[in-house]
């Protein structure tokens, strides 16, 4: 009996001493699992935000370019504008006050903040506020870094506080001449009030710099003109190019707290699981040891904490429920909110221009059916050819501007299936219908009727008049002129358009998609960056072969074969 007596006492020691042991590597595997989980969930969350921020950061500096690149055309027309001209080569008063009526006329439908005609010594002879009490008209701006640059290579952008109104504002100048001469320069003024207003609302700061770092935008006024500041430690940086505007960057500061957040509810849900398990599995040991004597107690206490484990199951279920549908909503929001920024860049315009296309457009046709239903059937049959196609012409224009109004709705992915023939022959068409290509010779090789690509008609049609009307242009005044229309088929389609003009100089075919590079004396340099990235929208592209001496320019466009 003494034997056994020490059995039991050595088994109780044993098991006294293991139980510690246990626990102690119960709770170093529980804090193990529990840091994972922090650290994976906060990494998820950080790579959210890191998405969020980023499309945010595409979206402001895509409307920023918008503004540059309409303000600059401003700058880029009206350094050609013959009242501009005559104002500096014959400064009367007459003329003088014609610019400065003119320029007032095109602040109010550019949106610029001010429109203003230097002289070659750098004086204000008009302004689009001649008018004002602060009006520039007789102020010097010689001294300006965005006239002297101007005077020298022709162009200039600036951004500094203005001398007379006191606000920052980027100064974009061009200047003009007159044969050989430089007569003046025309200034356009841009301020970024709404802008930085918009950026304003959004808690994590937004920046712009320069090539020097110094802030220049910024939704937080008191940094303008300073070195950008570093982010806090909870927040993380994005930075984004500016295209279009060498050395600019955009910089948003976003907070991190939320990924914090994140992963402490993550790793206290994580925690209260394993803390639910650590006690079923104590309190299932316990019930181990005592089940001879309380077997009825034990089966009633294994009800309780089923129901609890299930209560809280259900709850942790309606919970994670709830934090599916909270995502959801953000999602949506965010969409609403990347939504409300496209209409604020580009609703007025889309809406005015469609508005006034419009009306002279059905007046055009009703004009062109009126004469088709007076003109005898058997008489004049190429006067009625000439009305027909007038009044086909003026349908393609009118879905054109419909095209133009739906672009201010929220995009539905009207991608899908375009018969390539038929696109070509439209495009053909809208081509001929130019004066510069009626003595060419334009071939297009058979293409199959049931040859589809994944596209959109209309872009498309774009993309293909661009080129056509380009070929034109290069053999205007050439002998014996030729375009050839080719079509490819594979998985990719490559639809190549070719002419037997002078090709492509070396220093064009270097910046050929860039924006504003043309060699055209009319040219705005902005057709074939659009045909490029419409062929990018498509999940295709748009190339030019190499220049090669005796050979004409040669484009393919190469768009996803439909199923």
């Amino acid at each position: 009996m003494a034997a056994a007596g020490d059995s039991r006492d050595r088994g109780g020691v044993s098991a006294r001493t293991g139980w510690p042991v246990a626990l102690l590597l119960g709770l170093a595997v529980a804090l193990a699992l529990l840091a994972a989980t922090f650290r994976l969930s906060r990494e998820a969350a950080l790579a959210d935000l890191t998405d969020a921020a980023a499309s945010v950061a595409q979206e402001r500096v895509q409307a920023l370019e918008s503004i540059l690149a309409r303000q600059r055309a401003v700058a880029t027309v009206l350094s050609d504008d013959s009242v501009m001209r005559q104002a500096l080569l014959a400064p009367s008063i007459a003329n003088r006050s014609d610019a400065s009526v003119k320029l007032a006329g095109l602040q109010a439908q550019t949106r610029s903040s001010v429109l203003y005609l230097l002289d070659r010594e750098g004086v204000a002879i008009a302004a689009s506020n001649w008018n004002e009490a602060a009006s520039f008209i007789g102020q010097d701006y010689s001294f300006r870094d965005y006239f002297s640059q101007a005077i020298l290579a022709g162009e200039a952008t600036q951004f500094a506080l203005g001398t007379v109104s006191g606000r920052p504002g980027l100064y974009l100048s061009h200047d003009i001449t007159a044969g050989a001469d430089q007569v003046g320069v025309i200034v356009v003024k841009v301020e970024f009030d709404d802008l930085e207003a918009n950026w304003a609302r959004d808690p994590n700061p937004t920046f712009v710099t320069d090539e020097a770092g110094q802030v220049f935008l910024t939704s937080l006024d008191d940094l303008r003109f300073q070195q950008i500041p570093a982010p806090e430690p909870t927040q993380f940086a994005t930075h984004l190019e500016v295209p279009g505007a060498p050395g600019w960057r955009l910089a948003i500061h976003s907070s991190s707290r939320p990924a914090l957040r994140w992963a402490g509810l993550t790793t206290g849900s994580a925690g209260l699981l394993l803390l639910l398990v650590a006690l079923a599995a104590g309190r299932a040991w316990r019930h181990q040891r005592e089940i001879r004597q309380k077997a009825e107690a034990e089966r009633r206490y294994r009800a309780d904490l089923e129901r609890a484990v299930a209560e809280r199951t259900r709850d942790l279920s309606d919970e994670m429920r709830e934090r599916r549908a909270a995502e959801e909503r953000l999602s949506k929001l965010q969409g609403d909110l990347v939504q409300a920024n496209k209409l604020a860049a580009l609703g007025q315009i889309t809406a005015g221009v469609a508005h006034e296309v419009n009306q002279p457009l059905a007046t055009i046709k009703l004009l062109a059916q009126n004469g088709l239903a007076m003109l005898p059937s058997d008489q004049a049959p190429d006067v009625a050819g000439n009305l027909g196609s007038i009044v086909r012409m003026t349908d393609r224009i009118a879905q054109i501007t419909t095209e133009l109004r739906s672009f201010s709705r929220k995009a539905t992915g009207h991608v899908g299936p375009v018969s390539v023939k038929e696109a070509v022959e439209a495009s053909v068409l809208l081509a001929a219908s130019r004066g510069s290509g009626r003595d060419m010779r334009l071939e297009v090789a058979p293409i199959p009727a049931e040859l589809r690509v994944m596209a959109e008609t209309v872009r498309l049609e774009q993309v293909m008049v661009n080129l056509i009307q380009n070929a034109q242009e290069a053999l205007a005044g050439r002998p014996d002129p030729l375009i050839r229309i080719l079509v490819g088929e594979g998985p990719m389609v490559r639809i190549t358009v070719a002419d037997n003009g002078p090709g492509l100089a070396p220093e064009i075919a270097a910046t050929l998609f860039t924006p504003f590079a043309t060699s055209k004396p009319e040219g705005v340099g902005l057709g074939l960056v659009i045909s490029q990235d419409i062929a990018r929208d498509f999940g295709g592209r748009l190339t030019a072969e190499p220049p090669r001496p005796g050979t004409g320019a040669v484009f393919h466009l190469d768009l996803p074969r439909a199923p």
